[in-house]
């Protein structure tokens, strides 16, 4: 049986707790973020069910994310997921340091995990300068992971700093990230920000201690997570906490599943 397969039976409950995230998910957006003066895409995103809606949920839910890869660290993230037999979802970027590291994508693919969109420059000022700038990175992102992943079958992407991110509105205007997302739905994507973060890429550059430290913290009350990690050569901390993050993840009774099978389930299939 496939490690897909094997999780087959979680979606008819996926659905009906679903059924009420949706109530209070508000689309793709979990909560509102705050600016942060460097770009480095941990914005502040806290969101809780409305009264009664977790307890009228019937499963607890994590989606574990790691954005800005593939890298160095995607090996032994991928070689954790195996281990842990627990799905994940990457939100892929195309930059420089990326290059050598974008076949690590079919193995990606292969075990189970999804390949979701996230920039192919990941640079602000360019990608937030007009909406025009920001599809076209798209593109290039696409384009680059082609050799390696069905880019057809790619619809999910994550906007870098989140859907509510300022910094955007000094390049782009204020309104530029809602006209994004406008145009994310009328092109056909789907689009997610998170409401953990495990705080891995700021300027503190915590260690494994305090990032699941920071990952439980978040995640208290919560029946539905979508935790924020990344995957870049300067979060080695991040592999090692991630054994010690999904072991409490699943101590606290939560399955494990991608962003879009968490949105298929919702959807119904």
């Amino acid at each position: 049986m496939t490690k897909k397969a094997g999780r087959c039976w979680v979606g008819a409950v996926l659905l009906a707790a679903l059924c009420v995230l949706a109530l209070y998910l508000g689309g793709r957006l979990l909560a509102p973020g705050e600016e942060d003066t460097i770009p480095n895409d941990v914005f502040a995103v806290q969101g809780k069910a409305e009264d009664g809606a977790a307890e009228a949920m019937m499963l607890k839910i994590v989606c574990l994310t790691f954005d800005d890869g593939p890298s160095p660290n995607t090996a032994p993230i991928l070689d954790i997921l195996q281990q842990k037999d627990v799905p994940a979802t990457f939100f892929v970027t195309a930059q420089d340091v990326n290059q050598d590291y974008l076949p690590e994508l079919q193995r990606v693919v292969q075990e189970g995990h999804q390949v979701a969109l996230h920039s192919a420059s990941h640079r602000y000022a360019g990608i937030y300068a007009d909406t025009e700038s920001f599809w076209l990175d798209i593109k290039a992102l696409r384009q680059a992971i082609s050799p390696y992943v069905e880019v057809e079958n790619i619809h999910w992407l994550r906007f870098p700093g989140g859907s509510t991110n300022t910094v955007s509105h000094k390049y782009g205007g204020s309104d530029i990230m809602k006209r994004l997302i406008a145009q994310c739905e009328e092109k056909g994507y789907e689009w997610i920000d998170w409401n953990v973060s495990a705080e891995d890429a700021t300027s503190s550059h915590p260690d494994a201690a305090q990032i699941l430290e920071n990952v439980r913290s978040g995640a208290e009350g919560r029946d539905l997570c979508v935790v924020l990690m990344h995957d870049t050569a300067r979060t080695g901390a991040t592999v090692e906490a991630l054994p010690g993050i999904i072991d409490w993840f699943t101590a606290q009774g939560y399955h494990f599943c991608t962003v879009e099978e968490m949105y298929e389930a919702r959807d119904g299939g």
